[in-house]
């Protein structure tokens, strides 16, 4: 299965944006900032990635649904793992 690039591309934007964030992160314990902002915005970071995940999830889960004419071709198991995977 392929992912929609449409939506893929809303991903790759947040992904961006994260990987942006996590620099700043580096920075801020670099420059030896409040470890309460640190811990801040590597929180910011965590919760970026994880919409990320979910969305990729969802989107999988959506081409799924509308590729399987009928047939049951969702694993379950599978996407409970990949579920936990990000909890």
């Amino acid at each position: 299965m392929e992912l929609d690039p449409s939506e893929m591309g809303k991903v790759v934007n947040r992904l961006k944006r994260a990987q942006g964030q996590l620099a700043g992160v580096v920075r801020m314990i670099e420059e030896g900032r409040d470890c309460e902002d640190v811990v801040t915005q590597l929180s910011a970071v965590s919760k970026a990635l994880d919409r990320a995940g979910f969305a990729i999830i969802a989107s999988g889960m959506k081409q799924c649904l509308l590729e399987s004419d009928g047939q049951d071709t969702l694993d379950v198991q599978k996407l409970q793992k990949l579920f936990l995977s990000l909890a």
